[in-house]
């Protein structure tokens, strides 16, 4: 990038080791409010980098995230050097969030984004009964199951792949559809989707057995249907050495062990 990143804002996990972070690099910087930096510092994990995004995108500046967490899959690896020429050299990558609409038992409509995955887990108990629509059109009239999630290529590598879902480059431009724990159909893995296409899933026997729905870290309980839709007007900005881009990143993801 060519941009000169002067005037820096700051976002922490809380935790000691990103505090003591913030205490070594904040004095190199001109440390302003959100509102009028060029970029955004997140030190922590992954966790941190998403919350971060979530502050970052609305003021449209870009995040660099620095690894003081314990995975840190998003981040870059934390060191001193030379701190302001790796973010004048640093690569940008733009990700388009799902944008989910959940409507409760009462009817009451609630919206969130989430950048890593859209997520329905049964809340008690018995199992969940779902029923999926992909581009309006029915496509499974009823799986029986834990939940299931909705990921973007940058989330596949999170709760995705813990749920067995495969791992999606960033330029495939689909979308990964997994159940958690299927029982009924007990063979399906889930769905590849192109990211345009927008997806309702109706909870069926909803007061017998509830369910949440959560974009990242917004939760909304006791949902009745969810449709969900990948916007192509919203977006954030995620800076990466370039010797730690993430599309390499997401490959040799896939050949790990």
């Amino acid at each position: 990038m060519t941009e000169t990143f002067k005037k820096i804002a700051f976002f922490t996990a809380g935790t000691d080791e990103a505090c003591q972070a913030l205490s070594v690099i904040e004095p190199q910087f001109h440390s302003v409010p959100l509102d009028q930096a060029d970029a955004l510092i997140a030190l922590g994990g992954d966790g941190t980098l998403l919350e971060a995004l979530h502050a970052a995108y609305i003021h449209r500046k870009p995040v660099y995230g620095m690894n003081c967490g314990s995975v840190g899959f998003l981040m870059n690896p934390f060191h001193l050097d030379n701190l302001q020429a790796r973010l004048q050299k640093a690569q940008a990558v733009s990700i388009h969030p799902l944008v989910m609409t959940a409507t409760d038992r009462s009817g009451k409509k609630h919206q969130a984004t989430g950048f890593n995955e859209v997520s329905l887990l049964r809340q008690t108990r018995q199992a969940a009964k779902l029923k999926i629509h992909a581009g309006s059109v029915e496509r499974l009239p009823e799986l029986v199951c834990d939940g299931i999630l909705l990921s973007t290529p940058a989330g596949s590598t999170a709760y995705n792949l813990s749920a067995h879902g495969p791992i999606l480059p960033l330029s495939a431009n689909v979308l990964a559809l997994t159940p958690i724990s299927a029982f009924r159909p007990r063979r399906w893995r889930g769905a590849l989707l192109p990211a345009h296409l927008s997806v309702r899933i109706d909870v069926l026997e909803s007061e017998k057995r509830p369910v949440s729905a959560t974009a990242d870290f917004t939760e909304i309980r006791d949902v009745t249907h969810v449709e969900i839709v990948q916007s192509s007007e919203m977006s954030a900005t995620i800076l990466f050495d370039p010797d730690h881009n993430l599309e390499e990143r997401i490959l040799k993801e896939q050949f790990m062990g």
